[in-house]
């Protein structure tokens, strides 16, 4: 399996940055998990976006399903035009899976400015439940619900041989813990250099994704869902910290091996 960093800014994306987005291929699966502002031309820089076969969106907030506008509006220039792929008619729908409720926030945000069908049109939507366990292609995906603002969910992949924990948003939660037990890579956000103030939370800091990836065993930890306005050196050090060991931190056009 090969994760390639596509946007890690938070909900502000980093000085010519992209928010949350993650391109998962294995074999001839190309998956791309969450479609922030900013992926879109992010992907076209990697892969030829009439390729992707899966989209995944984690929860509904705009930094991580905004660009599946522009997404939609392309594919349906390919439509429109007969556009080929090597030859061969362009798959005209790829597959969209959205947390419930998504079909319908999808088509009240197009429609508020035209057709209500743009995503429609260009994905085959589908919501998924939190005790879904889906197989695409060579991988098998389920979702733990964890706490944020709105309901987010992190997700596995895996394979036969190798497992890949994407932790979404999330205030600190003793289920992505579970979740991730023993994860060969866990990418685990961390939004804020300190705690929200108040009752209500719904970000890590850099130590306590560090803390998470301890507590879950994981035996790669990366940090993603920060500013270009934390400084990189000092949210390394805590998340250390907090894990006990080396940690990396996501930047755009990384690519990680499972």
């Amino acid at each position: 399996m090969q994760v390639t960093v596509l946007g890690k800014s938070p909900s502000w994306q980093d000085a010519a940055g992209a928010c949350s987005g993650y391109l998962v291929q294995e074999g001839e699966l190309k998956l791309l998990l969450d479609c922030g502002n900013g992926v879109f031309s992010k992907l076209r820089s990697v892969v030829d976006y009439r390729l992707i076969g899966e989209v995944l969106i984690s929860h509904l907030h705009a930094d991580h399903f905004l660009d599946l506008v522009p997404f939609s509006y392309a594919l349906a220039n390919v439509v429109r035009t007969g556009a080929r792929n090597g030859g061969s008619e362009v798959q005209a729908r790829r597959s969209l899976r959205v947390p419930a409720g998504g079909h319908e926030l999808l088509r009240q945000i197009v429609g508020s400015w035209g057709s209500a069908d743009l995503i429609d049109d260009a994905f085959e939507i589908t919501e998924y439940a939190p005790d879904d366990v889906l197989t695409l292609g060579p991988l098998q995906v389920r979702f733990r619900e964890v706490p944020h603002f709105t309901r987010s969910y992190a997700v596995e992949l895996a394979t036969g041989r190798a497992r890949f924990v994407f932790g979404a948003d999330c205030a600190p939660n003793a289920a992505l813990v579970e979740f991730a037990r023993e994860a060969d890579v866990l990418m685990v956000e961390a939004t804020l250099p300190a705690p929200e103030q108040g009752p209500d939370r719904g970000h890590m800091t850099p130590r306590e994704a560090g803390e998470h990836g301890a507590a879950a065993h994981a035996r790669r930890l990366v940090l993603t869902h920060y500013s270009d306005e934390m400084d990189p050196s000092w949210a390394a050090a805590e998340a250390a910290e907090g894990y006990g060991g080396r940690v990396e931190l996501a930047h755009e056009g990384a690519v990680y091996e499972l």
